[in-house]
């Protein structure tokens, strides 16, 4: 097996570029623990969802570093860049179980741009009859 594997997940504007490696179970997102990082519970399950998946926790040590969006975004960023390196580590046994759930698909919802004259994307003025 190699060193330390690479991915990068994405999700909404957030990019994650994550490095797999045999450990214990470390998880530094931006040079912070993950419990420093994210903190509500639902986002650090989101990004753990993986290795839950596969049965592998406390068997790799995750280092990412995450730009742009919010944090929704980047836990979701990184949850699909930890499924990438999951799968690329071992194609034939974890690849299918990630597949499966979905986690290796890039979830293409963005944000609908906003329309002129409307407040929001599809918010409008109140209707006035005179």
């Amino acid at each position: 097996m190699a060193e330390r594997i690479y991915a990068t997940g994405r999700r909404k504007n957030s990019i994650a570029r994550v490095w797999l490696s045999p450990g214990t179970g470390d998880f530094m997102i931006n040079g912070k623990p993950m419990q420093d990082y994210f903190d509500r519970e639902t986002l650090k399950m989101f990004a753990k969802q993986p290795f839950d998946l596969t049965e592998t926790q406390g068997q790799f040590d995750i280092f990412a570093t995450v730009t742009g969006g919010g944090i929704s975004g980047q836990a979701g960023a990184i949850r699909h860049g930890v499924a990438k390196a999951l799968a690329e580590y071992d194609p034939d046994k974890l690849r299918p179980k990630l597949k499966s759930a979905g986690y290796l698909t890039r979830d293409p919802r963005m944000v609908e741009r906003k329309k002129y004259g409307l407040h929001k994307a599809r918010k409008r003025p109140q209707f006035s009859k005179r």
